[in-house]
């Protein structure tokens, strides 16, 4: 009898001390002040839900089709690596839970030593379990299936509001200057056209560097703003916007602009310049033959620099409409983005008589300190994850309803 109740100890032990060892914490990007991801176990989203199980179980079978693949794309390969960590968890998963159904076996035994030691295993794989479902949960959150680009067109423009708009356009599209800075992402800049009081009617850049486009995607729409305009004498609180777009472009996209297909004039600049205005012709006008599209400059004193900037000018007008007809679904992902630039269709506020930036898309998108987040550092950053953990949770309930309907 002793030496059967000893036998099944050690059993119980090897089979426990062999589940400590499959079970390796994997790495994923931490949260930051974000909720936890147990938080995120609602009945919608338990890890033990058949749905939820059968979702992961069609990931693996993914991944091992993608591995034994003798010839994989560099697409192919984003996606192993990006499947490789929640495979793996959800493989330590499924020995726990067998560990777990082994236990059971024994759970009718007597033996006051016997029984002590299947609590202790069963609370030790309990806690084992509730961490990898967290870290599963944490990393099907994180994934998303969308197709990605190397790089995305960011347009900011101001909407209702007149000056104030234009104001805050500036101070936004210098948020997102900064928000590209604090990633180490590039910024080229294609067009701007800017105020004499410092504000920004139209701003296009280019911005290049890993995962740029997945962060600034949900970016775009109408962002409102809430304060009392420097030029307002009673004090009364004025309500403007700013609409962002943000379009990808892919890897192997490149505008070529021939000088044969460009036909060039120059003239005298007019407006307000002092003693260089109607002495030379510096102002640049060029169209461009195969479109018609044209464009001017005459910021500049000297004609050369006017000649680049209305090249850049052009080059952007371009790239937009080259990649507006790539993708066919461009031009309404911008209208759903930028609407009508009516104040009742904001994506985000500014508040700035209350210190306060609400996303409207997200429960519990509220934050404080509306100096910090203009900055585009960390509170950006924070309110963009939240973002797209919201999205993804969205967009995670869609696929798994979808299988089940299968």
């Amino acid at each position: 009898m002793f030496f059967n109740r000893l036998s099944r100890i050690v059993q119980v032990g090897c089979k426990f001390s062999s589940a400590i060892k499959c079970y390796r914490p994997c790495a994923l990007p931490a949260p930051k002040n974000l909720c936890h991801a147990a938080s995120l176990n609602t009945p919608l989203f338990q890890i033990s839900d058949d749905r939820i199980q059968k979702y992961l179980e069609r990931l693996r079978l993914e991944y091992y089709a993608l591995k034994v693949q003798e010839q994989r794309t560099k697409k192919d390969i984003q996606r192993m690596l990006l499947l490789s960590n929640v495979v793996e968890m959800y493989e330590q998963r499924k020995i726990i839970m067998d560990n777990l159904s082994s236990l059971k076996e024994l759970k009718d035994d007597k033996d006051d030593e016997m029984v002590q030691l299947l609590k202790e295993e069963r609370e030790a794989y309990g806690s084992i379990l509730l961490r990898l479902d967290n870290e599963i949960l944490d990393g099907i959150l994180s994934m998303d299936d969308e197709e990605d680009y190397g790089s995305l067109i960011m347009e900011v423009t101001a909407g209702v509001g007149g000056q104030e708009a234009m104001l805050f356009a500036r101070e936004l599209f210098d948020m997102y200057c900064g928000y590209v800075e604090y990633k180490g992402w590039e910024v080229e800049m294609l067009q701007s056209e800017d105020t004499d009081i410092g504000g920004t009617r139209h701003a296009t850049t280019i911005i290049t560097g890993p995962d740029a486009y997945r962060y600034l995607k949900h970016e775009g729409g109408v962002h409102r703003v809430q304060r009392i305009p420097a030029t307002e004498k009673s004090g009364r609180i004025h309500t403007s916007t700013v609409t962002v777009a943000i379009i990808p472009r892919p890897d192997d996209f490149q505008v070529d602009l021939k000088e044969k297909d460009l036909k060039i004039e120059t003239k005298r600049a007019s407006g307000a310049g002092g003693q260089h205005v109607n002495t030379t012709d510096s102002a640049v006008r060029i169209v461009h033959i195969p479109t018609g599209i044209a464009v001017e400059c005459q910021t500049e004193r000297s004609q050369q620099k006017n000649r680049e900037i209305a090249k850049q000018k052009l080059i952007a007008k371009l790239t937009q409409i080259e990649l507006e007809s790539r993708f066919s679904s461009t031009q309404a992902l911008k209208k759903s983005q930028v609407g009508q630039s009516l104040r009742n269709e904001k994506i985000r506020t500014y508040n700035y008589n209350q210190d306060r930036i609400t996303d409207h898309r997200i429960e519990g998108g509220t934050a404080h300190n509306l100096k910090g987040f203009l900055e585009g550092g960390e509170q950006l950053d924070d309110m963009i994850e939240k973002l797209q953990r919201s999205q993804r949770r969205k967009q995670l309930m869609d696929i798994i309803n979808r299988e089940c309907e299968q």
